[in-house]
């Protein structure tokens, strides 16, 4: 990412740091290239690429066998020389006994002259010289230019390594690169442009939720703006519509690339991949290979690519052969996902739990329900502040699974609780709050309130929340609020045991609130530092809502002496 580069020599650190990775990458420094070191020995041909630094692992990644033979990068987003070029290339020709070079260029008009140059300079050299040109970019179909080259490179490259490799000749591999670029295309579209290295802030601003489609590989804006963005399988959706009407899909299907722009997760990248999948087999095509990850990027920005490349008869093949270089693309995708189910031969805790919990009451769950519902967006920007921000999701989103189980196995509403939190819900927040639901069932649920049952299921959830995650009072976790109820609900007076859950949830309530003072010991707040003080911590709040509940559904007519729900949270 373009926050963290030097001051000067950018790309030629870059490249040092590539060529002690790899040994078989040998790298010139003035003028500046990469060189595989170790070819095929029955490659004829070079194959040379590059372009502007800022795309990796574009070139750079498919550098060795069953790929390229020399890479020549130029600064950020700039074409290398000609005398660069023409430097690789003759170390390329020299490697063995070479027929002659094939040049893969990308439709920029820097690229186009300087590789043109760099080719008429080998030529007289008496060395063959031939060129590939790729401009698969849909965006710019219209363009004066032509389109401009980008993710279908990576394609191109890939299958003329895989054919170099077994002696094709110049003519052979032209012929096939320029077939492979003229049944590819690709679009692009991102959420946030690149960081530029010049002032390290956004080279253009994009509001939020609002896409630009039809981004440049060099931040070049796009002729479309989607103001509203849409979802991500309809951006998808139209971005395959648009791509299939220039992309032949005949029987051998099509290789499907996702590429990241920088800054797009692996997680959204499976997801689009997902998409793009489903999305094309349900139009009856075959997709042969599946290829998500960072490919073809424009420093960090945050946005996507696809790249469909329509097969020919043998050009499966080659993409399959596998290669000597610093990325491996993977080989033909599956056609179906393989789903696997559970072992079945001993029951889950869940249906042990349920079995004995049918017929249960649920004004407890139900009315957490809607506690959680309340607290959901609080309860993730306190987790934000002091943590990873997933505690709102994990905590809510599992009352409202839990729910669901109810509602569809006719189990007891504590019950649910405890099977979803310990089955199902992820994080330190699943396995702790399912260790109290669990004490709590089926207590929780019995009409009048068995204060003494009750006092007991806090105490062992205490007791066996402390043992397996290590927190003591006063670590700012949600030991600081439960431990407090849980005393609170063991000494109630035989004369008041009307008020015993009112007390617990004031006692929770005062707990979590102290929790603002403390300092982390536990729990990824303890990471922070300074950044959690003063603000209470959220599994505690969580405590002293599951207290509120409690007391507002067996305590109904005390409820008015609990602080109200913004008060509870934000305290």
């Amino acid at each position: 990412m373009s926050h963290f580069l030097p001051e000067d020599e950018v790309v030629l650190t870059a490249c040092q740091g590539l060529a002690l990775t790899y040994p078989g990458i040998g790298l010139c420094v003035e003028p500046l290239y990469l060189l595989a070191t170790r070819p095929a020995p029955q490659r004829r041909v070079a194959l040379v690429a590059g372009g502007g630094a800022g795309h990796e692992p574009l070139h750079t990644g498919l550098l060795g066998r069953g790929g390229l033979d020399a890479v020549v990068p130029g600064a950020v987003f700039t074409s290398p020389g000609s005398a660069q070029i023409a430097a690789a290339t003759l170390a390329a020709a020299l490697l063995g006994e070479r027929d002659g070079v094939l040049h893969i260029v990308k439709n920029y008009t820097g690229d186009r002259i300087n590789f043109a140059l760099a080719a008429d300079q080998t030529r007289a050299a008496g060395i063959p010289v031939a060129e590939v040109v790729v401009d698969d970019d849909l965006a710019t179909d219209r363009a004066a230019a032509g389109r401009r080259g980008t993710g279908a490179t990576v394609v191109v490259e890939k299958l003329l390594g895989a054919l170099a490799d077994q002696g094709a000749d110049l003519d052979g591999l032209a012929e096939l690169g320029g077939q492979v670029a003229a049944a590819s295309r690709s679009i692009a579209v991102c959420a946030r442009a690149h960081t530029s290295p010049a002032d390290r802030a956004p080279a253009f601003h994009l509001d939020p939720r609002t896409l630009d489609y039809g981004i440049g590989i060099h931040g070049e804006r796009a002729a479309h703006t989607l103001a509203d963005q849409p979802s991500v399988d309809l951006v998808v959706t139209r971005m395959l519509d648009e791509l299939l009407g220039h992309v032949p899909t005949g029987p051998y299907g099509v290789i499907a690339v996702v590429s990241s722009l920088g800054g797009t997760s692996d997680l959204e990248l499976r997801i689009i991949s997902a998409l793009v999948h489903q999305d094309l087999t349900s139009r009856g095509i075959h997709v042969h290979a599946l290829a998500a990850g960072t490919y073809v990027t424009a420093l960090d920005m945050a946005g996507f690519s696809i790249t469909l490349t329509g097969l020919a008869p043998g050009w499966a093949g080659l993409w399959d052969l596998p290669t000597d270089t610093p990325l491996r693309l993977p080989g033909s995708a599956a056609s179906t996902t393989t789903t696997l189910a559970p072992p079945t031969h001993a029951p889950s805790a869940a249906r042990a739990t349920a079995a004995t919990a049918q017929g249960g009451g649920r004004a407890f769950l139900d009315e957490l329900h809607q506690v959680a519902a309340l607290a959901h967006t609080d309860l993730t920007a306190l987790d934000q502040a002091t943590g990873d921000g997933d505690f709102g999701d994990n905590f809510c989103g599992g009352v409202t699974a839990a729910v669901h189980l109810a509602d569809r196995a006719g189990i007891a509403g504590t019950a649910a609780l405890a099977d979803t939190f310990r089955d199902h819900v992820g994080g330190s927040s699943g396995p702790l709050f399912g260790m109290l639901f669990t004490a709590l069932a089926p207590s929780a649920d019995r009409f009048p309130a068995d204060v003494p049952a009750l006092a007991a299921a806090l105490r062992r959830a205490l007791s066996r929340i402390t043992a397996i995650g290590g927190a003591r009072p006063g670590d700012c976790t949600l030991v600081d609020a439960l431990a407090p109820a849980a005393d609170a609900l063991a000494v109630t007076p035989p004369a008041e045991p009307g008020r015993a859950l009112t007390a617990a949830a004031h006692a929770a309530i005062d707990g979590a609130r102290r929790t603002a003072a403390l300092t982390a010991r536990r729990g990824r707040a303890s990471y922070t530092g300074y950044h959690s003080e003063g603000l209470p911590d959220p599994g505690a709040v969580a405590i002293a809502l599951v207290l509120t509940a409690l007391a507002h559904v067996h305590e109904p007519q005390l409820a008015g002496e609990l602080p109200a729900l913004p008060d509870i949270i934000r305290s």
